[in-house]
C-alpha cells in the first residue's frame, strides 16, 4: 500500500530523551542514555557511545536492512530475551518507530538460532553412543514455563519429524487427543467440537435435475449413551462427525501431501489486512524471506477465487457455500464407488465440487511457487491462485505444517474452534500479538454468541415441518431431542416477543441483562440437560438433515445456507448456557426492527472473563509476546488476561520516540477562533453553536497548515451530523476553497479509493491552486487503526473531544460492572435493564470503585492514542496534533475521573502545550511550527 513506513529515513543516530526500560532479571532497570541494555548479557549494562553498535549487536541482529537506532537495538534485545527466558512478555515501542522490522528480525533471528543449536545438537548426540536425547535442553527449560506447566513435552531435538497427512491444511489426525479429559462444561472444548464438527457435515445440496427422496433427510436413529460423561452414541451405520468420514477416503489420500512438521514456529498475528500485509513487506526487506517458510493466512472471503461464490458478498455465506462445495464432492466420490459407471454418469458440474480444487497438481505447483517467490501477502496469493486457476485459500493452509513464519489474523490464533480447524499446534512456538492494546476485548468479543427473533422463527418452523413429516420414522432418542429443540426455540420466541412475560425477572425496558442461572430458571429450562442436547447435535448430524430438508421445502436452493446459519446461531446460544455462571451475561433485545427489515429482537450471551481462554494459548506456547505502540495501563491487561502472573513475572520493556521534540506540536485547545468554549460531551457536541464553532476551527487551519488534515470525530453519526450543518451553511464551501474534503465511508472496501483520491490531491499541491485536502474520520474506525499517514498525508492531527463509548451499551456497561469486581468476593450481578437514554448506563459509572471507571477512561484514551499516533511515521516526519475540547487542559479534570492527557504517549505528553489563552495562540504557534519546517526543508 502506499501509505508504509518509509524506511529509507534512517540516516543517523537519534538517543532518544525519555529513559529506556529493559528487563532486568524480575527487577525493572532504567539505562542511563550513555548506556545500551545488553539482553545477553545478562540484564547487565555495557557501556556504549551513543549510536554505535557492539560487534555482538550486529551480529546478533545482522538481518536487519539499515543501520538501527539506539531504541530499535534495546527493542531487538528485549524481545529476543523474552522469547529465550519463555513465559509473557509485554513490548511497548511508538507507532513509526519501526517496531515491524525490529520484531522480524529479532524473534526469526531468535528462531534461526535455535535451529542451529538443535542441529548442532544432533550432530553432537550423532557421535555419541548411548546417549539419551530425551534430556538434551531440557536444563534450559524456563522457570516460568517448569512453573506453569511440569508436565508440558519438550521436544528432543533427535525426535523423528512426523508425516502428518494433510488434505488443504487439515491434519488426519485430532490434535486435541490430549485434551480428552476436558469436560463437557468447558465452553471453548465444547465450542470447538461443534464448530469444527459443523463444518465437516456440511449440508448435501440437490444436484442438477437430480431428485432426492426425502427419507435422505432423515436423521439416523440415536440412543442415549454414558450418563456419566454425556457421551451419546449412535446405532446402525451412521457416521459419527467426531472422526474423520469415510466417504471419499481415498479421495483424500489422493489428494494429500506428507509434509515435515517443524519443530519450531514464530506465529505473527495482527488486527487487520493491512497490519498483515505491511508485516510481510517488512519480511522481504530481510534475508529471513528468503531463508524461512512463510505461511499466510486469511479469510475465505478475502482468498476466493470462485466467481460463483465470490457473489454471496457475505462473509457466512461464503464460508458455509466452500464447505458445502467440499462435502459435495465427497459425497459424488462415494455415489460413484456404489454406482460404478452409471454413477460418472450421473456426475454434473453442480454437484462435483468446486473447480478451484479439482486438480491436485495445481495446488502442488501453488505451493512449490509459495516457496520459490518468498514471503506473499494475501492479494499475491491471490493473484497467484488466480493466475494457476486454483484455490489459494487452501493452497495457503497447506503450508502450515512446513511453515517456521504462520501469519495470521487474531480470530484464527485466538480461537480454539479456528485453531483446531486450521490443524495449528502452538506447542514449543512463539506467538506474537501486535497491536495488543485492545487485545482482552478482541479475545473475549471472538466468544460472543447471538441469535436474532427471525433465525428463531426460521429454526422453529423448520423443526416443526421436520417433526411433523418424520414423526413416525424417528426412534424415540431423536424424537425426544428435536422436541427438547423445539421447547427450547418457543421459549425463546416467547421471550423476545412477549414484553409482559412474567415468568421473566425486571422485564421492563428495551434491553434486559440477566446472568445464565437466573435466565434459565425464567424461562422454565432449567430441568434440560444442555450437555447432552449439545452432544446430540454435535453426534446426530440433524442441523444438516433438518437444514435440508427445510431448503427443500420452502425452495431456498438458492440460499441454502440460511437455515444453517439460523440453526448454527442456535446452537452457539445453547453451548453458551453450559457456561459457568460468573463467567458472561445473557443480553435480552426487545428492540424492534428499522423500516429496512434489519436487527430486530435478539438474545446474546456476552463473554466477561478472557482469563480461561487465554490460558489455553500459554500453556501450550513456549513464549507468548504482546506488541503496541501503547500498551499501558499493563496492570489492566495482566489483571484480565493472566492475573495467575505475579506482576515481577511479567517482562515488560517500553521505549520513547525516534523523533526531535521539535517535530511535534501537540496543543490542547480550549476555545475556538469566536472565543466560544469547546465543549463537545454528549450533551452538547451536536448544538449549532459547537458544530459551527467547530468549522470556523477548521477554515482557519486550512489556511495555514500544509498538505493534509486529518480530523477525527467519536462515531460516524456524528461526522455525518457536522458534515450536513457544514454544508448548509456554507462553512464546507469556504474550507473546499483551500483543500478538498474527504469523507471515511462506512464500508471498508471503499476505503481504499477514498485514500488514493485524497493522496492525489496532496500529491498536486504543488502543481495547482489546491492547498492540499482534508479527511473527515471516525475514532474505531478504519483510517484511525491501520493506515499510516506518513509526510504530507498527515500534517496535522485534530482530535474532536474525547470519544467515549455511549454509556447506554449494555453490553458495555456489564464489562465495566465485571472488571470492577475483579479481585472481589464472587458475586452474582443482578438484573440490569436499560431503555433507550444513558442515564442507567451513567449511574454504573459513578457507582464504580475504581477499576470499572478506569477501564471506561482506557477505551476512550487508546482510542484517542491510536488515532493520534496515524501522522508520525519515521525519525525526519513531522506534524502538529490538536486536542479540542476544554477538558483536555490542565485545569478541567472532572470528579471522579483522571484528567486525559495524564494517559497519552509519554513521547507526546512530554511535549503538549496544555493551556492556551486564546485561539489566536494556538494560530500563532502553528504558524512558527510550520514555518520552521519549511525553511529547514529549504
Amino acid at each position: 500500500m502506499f501509505l508504509n513506513f518509509h524506511s529509507q529515513y534512517l540516516p543517523f543516530w537519534y538517543v532518544e530523551k525519555c529513559v529506556n526500560v529493559g528487563w532486568c532479571g524480575n527487577k525493572i532497570k532504567k539505562c542511563p542514555k550513555s548506556y545500551k541494555y545488553s539482553v545477553k548479557s545478562g540484564g547487565k549494562m555495557s557501556k556504549a557511545k551513543n549510536g554505535e553498535m557492539g560487534e555482538e549487536t550486529k551480529q546478533k541482529f545482522g538481518a536487519f536492512p539499515f543501520k538501527p537506532y539506539t531504541i530499535q537495538i534495546d527493542f531487538m534485545n528485549a524481545l529476543y530475551d523474552s522469547i529465550e527466558k519463555g513465559g509473557i512478555a509485554m513490548l511497548e515501542s511508538p507507532t513509526g518507530t519501526g517496531k515491524t522490522l525490529s520484531i522480524i528480525c529479532s524473534a526469526l533471528q531468535w528462531l534461526f538460532d535455535r535451529k542451529q543449536a538443535q542441529n548442532n545438537d544432533s550432530l553432537v548426540d550423532t557421535h555419541s553412543n548411548g546417549t539419551n536425547g530425551d534430556d538434551v535442553g531440557s536444563d534450559d527449560e524456563p522457570d516460568w514455563l517448569r512453573n506453569i506447566s511440569g508436565n508440558k513435552e519438550v521436544k528432543s531435538p533427535n525426535k523423528k519429524k512426523v508425516k502428518v497427512k494433510k488434505r488443504y491444511g487439515f491434519s488426519s489426525k485430532k490434535r486435541g487427543e490430549i485434551e480428552i479429559e476436558e469436560t463437557f462444561r468447558d465452553l471453548f472444548n465444547q465450542f470447538r467440537e461443534i464448530e469444527v464438527d459443523l463444518e465437516h457435515n456440511s449440508l448435501t445440496v440437490i444436484g442438477d435435475g437430480e431428485k432426492l427422496d426425502d427419507k435422505e433427510f432423515l436423521v439416523d436413529e440415536y440412543e442415549s449413551g454414558d450418563e456419566k460423561n454425556g457421551l451419546s452414541k449412535r446405532k446402525g451405520g451412521g457416521v459419527c462427525s467426531s472422526s474423520s468420514s469415510s466417504d471419499g477416503e481415498d479421495e483424500d489420500r489422493e489428494l494429500s501431501d506428507k509434509e515435515d512438521e517443524t519443530d519450531f514456529k514464530i506465529y505473527f498475528c495482527s488486527r487487520t489486512h493491512s497490519q498483515l500485509s505491511q508485516f510481510v513487506k517488512e519480511l522481504g526487506k530481510t534475508v529471513f524471506g528468503n531463508e524461512l517458510k512463510v505461511a499466510c493466512l486469511g479469510s475465505r472471503k478475502n482468498f476466493c477465487i470462485n466467481e460463483e461464490v465470490m457473489k454471496l458478498g457475505n462473509s457466512t455465506l461464503i464460508n458455509e457455500r466452500c464447505l458445502d462445495l467440499q462435502k459435495n464432492k465427497k459425497n459424488q466420490v462415494s455415489k460413484m464407488k456404489n454406482s460404478g459407471a452409471a454413477g460418472r454418469k450421473r456426475q454434473t458440474k453442480a454437484s462435483s465440487g468446486c473447480p478451484m480444487l479439482s486438480k491436485r497438481k495445481l495446488q502442488k505447483q501453488f505451493r512449490n511457487e509459495m516457496t520459490e517467490k518468498g514471503p506473499l501477502d494475501i492479494e499475491d496469493l491471490v493473484r497467484l491462485g488466480g493466475s494457476l486457476r486454483t484455490c489459494p485459500y487452501y493452497g495457503s493452509r497447506s503450508m502450515i505444517p512446513a511453515a517456521d513464519l504462520v501469519v495470521l489474523p487474531y480470530q484464527s490464533l485466538l480461537s480454539k474452534s479456528s485453531r483446531e480447524s486450521l490443524g495449528l499446534s502452538l506447542k514449543n512456538s512463539v506467538v506474537i500479538i501486535d497491536e495488543a492494546h485492545n487485545l482482552a476485548d478482541s479475545l473475549i468479543s471472538m466468544y460472543d454468541s447471538k441469535v436474532t427473533l427471525s433465525q428463531l422463527e426460521l429454526v422453529n418452523s423448520s423443526l416443526k415441518g421436520y417433526f411433523q413429516r418424520f414423526q413416525n420414522l424417528l426412534g424415540p432418542g431423536n424424537r425426544r431431542h428435536i422436541q427438547t429443540l423445539m421447547v427450547l426455540t418457543h421459549a425463546f420466541i416467547q421471550t423476545l416477543c412477549n414484553k409482559d412475560d412474567p415468568n421473566l425477572v425486571n422485564s421492563s425496558g428495551s434491553e434486559c441483562s440477566l446472568c445464565i442461572n437466573e435466565f434459565v430458571f425464567s424461562l422454565n429450562i432449567d430441568n434440560i440437560n444442555l450437555v447432552k442436547l449439545l452432544q446430540y447435535i454435535k453426534d446426530s448430524n440433524m442441523i444438516h438433515k433438518v437444514s435440508g430438508y427445510g431448503d427443500k421445502i420452502i425452495s431456498l436452493q438458492n440460499d441454502t445456507t440460511s437455515i444453517l446459519s439460523a440453526f448454527r446461531a442456535l446452537a452457539g446460544i445453547l453451548l453458551s448456557l453450559t457456561n459457568h455462571d460468573s463467567d458472561g451475561r445473557i443480553i435480552i433485545s426487545r428492540k424492534k426492527p428499522t423500516e429496512s427489515g434489519q436487527q430486530g429482537g435478539y438474545l446474546k450471551y456476552v463473554m466477561l472473563t478472557g482469563e480461561k481462554i487465554f490460558h489455553e494459548i500459554v500453556n501450550e506456547a513456549h513464549a507468548v509476546v504482546l506488541a503496541g505502540g501503547t500498551l499501558q495501563p499493563i496492570e489492566e491487561t495482566r489483571v484480565r488476561l493472566f492475573p495467575w502472573l505475579l506482576p515481577d513475572q511479567l517482562h515488560f520493556f517500553s521505549c520513547g520516540h525516534i523523533i526531535s521534540s521539535d517535530n511535534i506540536l501537540p496543543i490542547s485547545v480550549s476555545t475556538g477562533p469566536s472565543g466560544q468554549p469547546f465543549d463537545f460531551s454528549y450533551s452538547s457536541r451536536s448544538t449549532s453553536a459547537m458544530v459551527g464553532e467547530l468549522g470556523l476551527l477548521l477554515c482557519n487551519l486550512v489556511t495555514v497548515v500544509p498538505q493534509g488534515i486529518i480530523v477525527f470525530f467519536s462515531s460516524f453519526d456524528y461526522e455525518e451530523h457536522v458534515y450536513n450543518a457544514w454544508k448548509a451553511s456554507g462553512i464546507l464551501g469556504r474550507i473546499m476553497k483551500k483543500k478538498r474534503v474527504f469523507r471515511e465511508p462506512r464500508k471498508n472496501t471503499e476505503v481504499e479509493i477514498i485514500l488514493k483520491e485524497y493522496k492525489e490531491s496532496i500529491d498536486a499541491t504543488l502543481s495547482t491552486a489546491n492547498s492540499g485536502a482534508v479527511i473527515l474520520a471516525v475514532v474505531g474506525g478504519k483510517i484511525s487503526e491501520g493506515i499510516n499517514f506518513s509526510d504530507g498525508l498527515g500534517r496535522c492531527i485534530v482530535m474532536v473531544g474525547l470519544p467515549y463509548p455511549s454509556p447506554s451499551d449494555i453490553e458495555l456497561m456489564e464489562r465495566i460492572k465485571h472488571i470492577d469486581r475483579i479481585g472481589d468476593p464472587i458475586k452474582n450481578s443482578s438484573t440490569t435493564c436499560f431503555s433507550e437514554d444513558t442515564q442507567a448506563g451513567f449511574e454504573i459509572l459513578r457507582s464504580c470503585k475504581h477499576r470499572g471507571r478506569e477501564y471506561y477512561e482506557n477505551l476512550c484514551m487508546k482510542a484517542v492514542n491510536q488515532s493520534i499516533g496515524r501522522a508520525i511515521r519515521h525519525i525526519n516526519d513531522y506534524a502538529a496534533i490538536l486536542l479540542v475540547d476544554t477538558r483536555y487542559t490542565s485545569d478541567s479534570s472532572k470528579k471522579n475521573f483522571s484528567h486525559p492527557t495524564n494517559k497519552l504517549p509519554r513521547w507526546i505528553k512530554n511535549r503538549l502545550v496544555s493551556k492556551t489563552s486564546s485561539y489566536g495562540e494556538v494560530h500563532r504557534l502553528l504558524h512558527q511550527f510550520f514555518k520552521f519546517h519549511k525553511s529547514k526543508s529549504v
